[in-house]
């Protein structure tokens, strides 16, 4: 090498170096500059990284206990505590589970307590499951197909075999209750 090449090389690595504290010092002055800013969106971000973390924590703590406390009644259906606890932490668990208790047992209050539920799918349910347990005609989002069948052996009950065969047409052939309906059809008002 040349004194000529190991000069030019040597320009060429004080060019870089120069760029590069050119840019530490630019940095150094952004940082000066927004220094408040930046320890400040830091913080947002731990904080906020930190309280997400922590509200999981607390909702999953809710749910084991409400689990915990849903198995203990599974087994124990008079334990208060675990009655207390299960309404306290997951109140849509506790009103199904005072629906299936509601229809083992055939409790009609405390299903027309659960008709007034705030979630729809209680509501419905249990407003189907009141309506056959006092052999009234039912009306049913969940158990559509059902409330029919229900309906039209109402109807059947009381002599009104057309309004009943109309009540059964009314079940769609791909519902899972259509053979039944054509059975009911079949042997109860066959030529009528």
């Amino acid at each position: 090498m040349s004194i000529k090449d190991n000069i030019n090389e040597v320009k060429k690595e004080f060019t870089t170096d120069e760029q590069m504290l050119v840019s530490a010092f630019k940095l150094e002055k952004f940082y000066k500059k927004h220094k408040i800013k930046i320890f400040i969106s830091l913080a947002i971000v731990v904080l906020a990284v930190g309280g997400k973390q922590i509200a999981d924590l607390i909702e999953q703590n809710r749910l084991n206990s409400a689990n915990e406390a849903y198995l203990t009644l599974l087994k124990d259906s008079k334990n208060n505590q675990a009655l207390s606890t299960l309404k306290d932490k997951n109140p849509l668990l506790f009103e199904l589970y005072n629906y299936k208790n509601a229809v083992e047992s055939g409790d009609t209050k405390a299903l027309e307590k659960l008709v007034a539920s705030k979630n729809s799918l209680i509501s419905d349910i249990s407003g189907y499951h009141l309506s056959v347990l006092e052999k009234k005609e039912a009306s049913s989002d969940i158990y559509n197909g059902m409330a029919i069948i229900n309906n039209a052996n109402i109807l059947i009950k009381k002599g009104k075999i057309s309004e009943a065969k109309n009540q059964l047409a009314l079940i769609d052939e791909n519902s899972p209750v259509y053979n039944i309906s054509k059975i009911i059809k079949h042997y109860t008002i066959k030529g009528k």
